[in-house]
């Protein structure tokens, strides 16, 4: 193909032949392998992002949200971004500067949530366990007296150390203090469960790439209505303008309004593959869906035990954390296994660096022939990897 004049034709060499990804087991934390079937709904013919079939889909997700969510809020959408994308819409549209918020840190995730809410000037305070830790509701309700915030953040499944943290109770407790609750639920929902509106959750987001399968690209939200009320009852307005719940429930047609006016144009293409995704979950069920993940994690944490190997504190059905082998560099031990088997699995991440391995199996890829593949794999790493004396 011919490159324009004055362009160095060595600079889009790169670009004049097809690139061939390989194909990869992605068993890491995510994202998640994508199936065929969501692969070739991304695949359609463009649609604009206000023609009625997309408004359509939008109105299809939705529903597939409220579903996976459990909860019957009008205001559910799916944010134009990943999950640190609806982690700052519901950090942006809830908190004010100058208010005091709560943030529940035992992992990477908690200490994000800080930073955000610290760079829009909101009063951070923190309650804090060490790595695979997590909070009594005591505990949590000795800091919603101390503090008097706005807004509890919590993180149901912390990736970066396995913890998947009880919710029973929390909201209850918030609500007595006038406070909101906030879950990150990006690791966790689909595979284990989560009930919105039973557990009093005033916001709850995840991402499309986890145990959804879909793409990266589009992160499930919902506002309760007393979120709502402290959202679109602001007295400045949210620091994004992209991520204005004000805006966005308008595009997403549930703010009561007749007329939806253009704000963004949003991943079409992202809303054909997010809709399949919750297709596929609403056929499996979520009970199905739940109790496949935690007889999959436990058939791999035995596994892992038989061969010697160790679990990290927590149990999150999704994401298993596995003690570091001694003796062995944990990037040699994933670097083998990616080249030699074709598998993604993951250090740590944050605090957890150095400390565990990382191994996700969700959505589709939550099977026990994958489990079967990730110990033979780490078998066969263990015996060709270099071990130093401990």
């Amino acid at each position: 193909p011919a490159v324009e004049a004055g362009i160095r034709g060595d600079v889009v060499a790169c670009l004049l032949k097809p690139y061939a990804v390989p194909y990869r087991y992605m068993l890491g934390p995510g994202p998640s392998n994508v199936p065929p079937r969501i692969l070739a709904a991304g695949a359609q013919s463009m649609l604009g992002h206000m023609h009625a079939e997309t408004l359509e889909i939008m109105s299809h997700i939705t529903s597939g949200i409220q579903y996976a969510f459990q909860t019957q809020n009008e205001v559910t959408l799916a944010v134009s971004g990943p999950g640190h994308a609806a982690m700052e819409c519901a950090l942006f549209n809830s908190l004010e500067p100058g208010e005091s918020v709560l943030i529940a840190v035992n992992g990477i995730w908690g200490e994000r949530a800080a930073e955000i809410a610290e760079r829009i000037g909101a009063k951070v305070n923190t309650i804090v366990q060490a790595a695979g830790g997590y909070f009594t509701n005591q505990e949590i309700e000795q800091a919603l007296v101390k503090y008097k915030p706005v807004l509890l953040f919590l993180c149901h499944g912390e990736s970066s150390t396995g913890v998947l943290h009880p919710l029973d109770g929390i909201g209850d407790l918030c609500h007595k203090h006038n406070c909101l609750f906030l879950v990150d639920s990006v690791a966790a929902l689909g595979g284990t469960p989560v009930y919105m509106d039973k557990q009093g959750i005033d916001i709850l987001y995840t991402g499309s790439q986890k145990v959804l399968n879909a793409p990266p690209g589009t992160a499930p939200i919902s506002f309760s209505e007393r979120a709502c009320q402290k959202a679109f009852n602001r007295k400045s307005k949210p620091v994004s303008y992209f991520l204005d719940l004000s805006w966005l429930a308008n595009y997403w047609g549930c703010d009561g309004k007749a007329m939806r006016i253009y704000h963004h144009t949003g991943p079409v293409t992202g809303f054909f593959t997010l809709r399949e995704a919750l297709c596929i979950l609403a056929e499996t069920g979520l009970e199905n869906s739940w109790k496949r993940h935690k007889e999959v994690a436990e058939y791999f944490h035995k596994g892992l035990e038989d061969m010697g190997l160790k679990l990290f504190k927590a149990r999150l059905p999704t994401v298993t954390t596995i003690v570091s082998p001694p003796g062995y560099d944990w990037k040699e031990i994933t670097a083998y296994i990616m080249k030699n088997h074709h598998i993604e699995i993951s250090g740590g991440l944050g605090p957890s660096v150095g400390m565990v391995l990382r191994v996700g199996l969700m959505g589709c890829n939550s099977s026990k022939p994958n489990v079967d593949m990730v110990l033979a794999a780490l078998a066969d790493a263990l015996k060709h990897c270099h071990k130093s004396r401990v």
